[in-house]
């Protein structure tokens, strides 16, 4: 059993975080799994992402996921969508910390490093992140949208 855990261990260790990408410590069976950056990266994968929920087609981006036979649990095992409550709110602290503790300098400061960051997206994506950064702040989402797009002219 020592070995089940060494094996990997002293892979990683020795050859890095992508050691599974070699030929011979390949598995059987393909991982379709994000872990593809980092030191002795054997594959590429081109420009594509690598990071889930991608929107750029990726083989696995949206692949169905099927739980086999043999697992146990104490309850039902489902794969399902989290249900949104009235409670949920996914911005009301970020925008907090714009409105509330940020003073007029910081919000600068944070306007330039997101824009900063957005520099070079995709169009589809750069809407996307216009329409998150609105939903933290109106003011906040519009200064970070201007700034991109004087950037880009």
């Amino acid at each position: 059993m020592a070995r089940v855990f060494a094996y990997p261990d002293a892979q990683r260790a020795r050859i890095g975080a992508n050691f599974h990408q070699l030929p011979v410590n390949q598995p059987v069976t393909a991982v379709n799994n994000y872990a593809e950056q980092g030191p002795m990266q054997y594959q590429h994968s081109g420009a594509a992402p690598v990071h889930t929920f991608n929107s750029f087609g990726r083989h696995y981006a949206d692949a169905e996921v099927t739980v086999e036979d043999g697992w146990e649990s104490d309850g039902a095992l489902v794969r399902a969508a989290a249900t949104l409550h009235a409670e949920d709110d996914d911005f009301g602290q970020a925008g907090t910390l714009v409105r509330e503790v940020f003073d007029d300098a910081q919000r600068d400061r944070f306007v330039a490093t997101v824009a900063g960051a957005l520099a070079g997206i995709d169009e589809q994506v750069l809407a996307r992140a216009f329409q998150y950064w609105r939903s933290v702040d109106e003011t906040i989402g519009c200064r970070i949208e201007e700034a991109v797009l004087s950037n880009q002219a």
